[in-house]
């Protein structure tokens, strides 16, 4: 098969299109033919060797989601077979022809969604429906604030969490990519360029807050949480080691929590697939959520769609499709 290999650690141009050996499958395990790979800020990191894949997961093939169709089954496979169109949400190895996964990490492509819009949503809506609706048990009612409003897992949070019956505010960096979240969903934003998240929502409150930055944005999140509040780390791109004022933490009984998705065992996410089939597929049937993709290259300009993402300038998903 080909796939985009990273031949050693560093910028985009690192990624070349090779002969690679397929993928075999065994147990419950399925093989996909791939038509579109998601792209995810943990690729940049990994091909910047920053980021590796779990033990026994390719450490050379990128890739945490994919959709396609299934070409093989494993022996012990029951949900799925030959001919199924699926998308499925990987440790590794998605920026190929071909890719091996255990079958309780696929699910049915919701009808009416392209190969390119159904790659789009295994890790970010994992990741969502995990993070803020079971650790952050939000609630129809409650306000979510979600960071990074316009990010693949922005635009995801929006949509869920509007159509579940939440407020919802998001911390944008231009007036343009505010626009686009109160299009999705969101009832107002801020430019965190140019107003300080803290004060606007000061004397409001929100109940959960969903976080990538980290760094300073911990004590402002803590000041704004209201009593009950739940505060949850999926990332800390502007640092991990920062102060903690516990005092708030015990007198508002906040709950601050975090998680990573890649690493977790199988179990887990076989049962938040069931969870995200059977909670979020019928928004995206009854057209309450819909995925946003900004732009599509080919497999073989990897490192192009690798240089847009980390621009940042985007809103919504990059996708590669075969």
């Amino acid at each position: 098969m080909k796939a985009i290999v990273i031949t050693k650690h560093g910028a985009p141009d690192v990624l070349q299109l090779k002969e690679y050996p397929a993928p075999e499958v065994s147990g419950d395990q399925v093989l996909i033919e791939v038509k579109a790979a998601g792209l995810n800020r943990s690729d940049i990191f990994q091909r910047e060797g920053n980021y590796p894949a779990p033990a026994g997961v390719n450490q050379e093939i990128l890739g945490l989601e994919v959709a396609g169709t299934i070409v093989q089954c494993g022996p012990d496979v029951t949900d799925f077979e030959i001919g199924d169109k699926v998308c499925a949400l990987l440790a590794g190895g998605g920026y190929a022809e071909l890719v091996s996964v255990r079958e309780g990490q696929c699910l049915p492509i919701p009808s009416g969604l392209s190969l390119a819009e159904a790659a789009s949503l295994p890790e970010t809506v994992f990741t969502v429906w995990s993070n803020v609706f079971q650790r952050g048990k939000l609630q129809p009612g409650e306000t979510l604030l979600l960071h990074g409003g316009n990010s693949g897992i922005g635009i995801t949070g929006i949509q869920i969490a509007h159509a579940l019956g939440s407020k919802v505010i998001v911390t944008v960096g231009s007036e343009e990519k505010g626009q686009v979240c109160l299009d999705l969903g969101a009832d107002f934003y801020i430019n965190y360029k140019t107003q300080d998240f803290e004060n606007e929502l000061k004397n409001e409150g929100v109940d959960v807050i969903l976080d990538m930055i980290g760094g300073d944005y911990l004590a402002k999140n803590i000041n704004i949480l209201k009593p009950e509040g739940r505060l949850i780390h999926i990332n800390a791109v502007d640092g991990s080691q920062t102060n903690l004022d516990i005092w708030k933490v015990m007198t508002k009984r906040l709950t601050i929590s975090g998680s990573t998705l890649r690493g977790r065992e199988y179990e887990f996410k076989k049962q938040l697939a069931k969870e995200v089939q059977k909670y979020v597929w019928p928004l995206i049937e009854s057209k309450k959520f819909r995925p946003v993709i900004f732009k599509t290259f080919p497999f073989s300009e990897a490192s192009e769609a690798h240089e847009l993402l980390e621009k940042g300038t985007h809103s919504g998903k990059i996708v590669l499709v075969r």
